[in-house]
């Protein structure tokens, strides 16, 4: 089913009516919930935790050691117009970045709770109103001459750049289970290290000051990947973990933000040079 990411989008950014949430939970079902169904079938039976955040060192290994032709374009190719168009697409994050995860932390016990809260005080910008992400991204639209106004982009942005937002609404508020938005999250704060070392590159390249967006998540999620890292030893503190849930999580993320890379790229490319 093709599910209308932008309604999505919108309804979690709203408080919806009895029949929105209705249609909400449809959208969702039918598209995210059938996708980790897949995804938990094809899982490993993992044995311990430890051979789970092997596999996970083992992924992100590989990612890094290949990045994508998408990579390499925004790094190497990407005029300034296609750069903006980049930044365009990312948008609805970059603007309202970690909002989506909140739900996640009335669901967690004590002391993975602390693990996860540590990361978002960070994203908040620890009380620094300037340094919150979204305000850095922010800074980063201003110098490109671009509208700070969350609704421009949301009226524009293709479907794959609202799944990527989408997806950590229903993995923090509404997935059956912590294990997939901890596993999501673990992947993301380790996987960002590689991921956006093109967008710095760029720019770099394109001679663009306000780059903060991109250079703190290369210097602050090695922090916290362990933080992460720590959420889900702490859960096992607790009770059981259900180790397949976890990986899930981590697939979900990958090939959510695989996409929404490559489709932030072609919408670029047929903006022009």
């Amino acid at each position: 089913m093709s599910v209308d990411q932008r309604k999505l989008y919108r309804y979690n950014r709203c408080v919806p009516t009895a029949a929105q949430y209705a249609e909400l939970l449809e959208l969702e079902r039918a598209w995210v919930g059938q996708r980790a169904t897949q995804f938990e079938e094809q899982a490993p039976r993992f044995g311990s935790r430890a051979e789970l955040m092997s596999a996970l060192d083992g992924l992100l290994r590989e990612e890094e050691a290949s990045p994508g032709e998408s990579d390499r374009f925004i790094a190497e190719e990407a005029t300034l117009a296609q750069f903006k168009a980049i930044v365009a697409e990312f948008a609805v994050d970059g603007l309202v970045e970690s909002q989506s995860h909140l739900g996640i932390i009335p669901r967690l016990p004590a002391k993975s709770r602390m693990a996860v809260f540590r990361v978002l005080v960070d994203e908040f910008g620890g009380g620094n109103d300037e340094q919150e992400h979204s305000a850095l991204y922010t800074k980063l639209v201003t110098e490109l001459g671009m509208p700070t106004e969350l609704d421009w982009y949301v009226d524009r942005a293709a479907p794959s750049s609202f799944a990527y937002v989408n997806l950590f609404h229903w993995l923090a508020s509404r997935a059956p289970a912590v294990e997939y938005f901890l596993g999501a999250y673990a992947y993301f704060e380790s996987s960002v290290l590689y991921a956006f070392k093109c967008y710095a590159a760029a720019a770099a390249r394109l001679g663009i000051r306000n780059d903060r967006y991109y250079t703190e998540h290369l210097y602050i999620d090695s922090f916290h990947s362990k933080q992460m890292a720590g959420a889900i030893r702490a859960l096992e503190t607790e009770r059981e973990v259900d180790l397949a849930k976890v990986w899930v999580g981590i697939q979900l993320t990958s090939a959510t933000v695989a996409e929404a890379t490559d489709g932030a790229v072609a919408a670029a490319k047929e903006a022009g040079p």
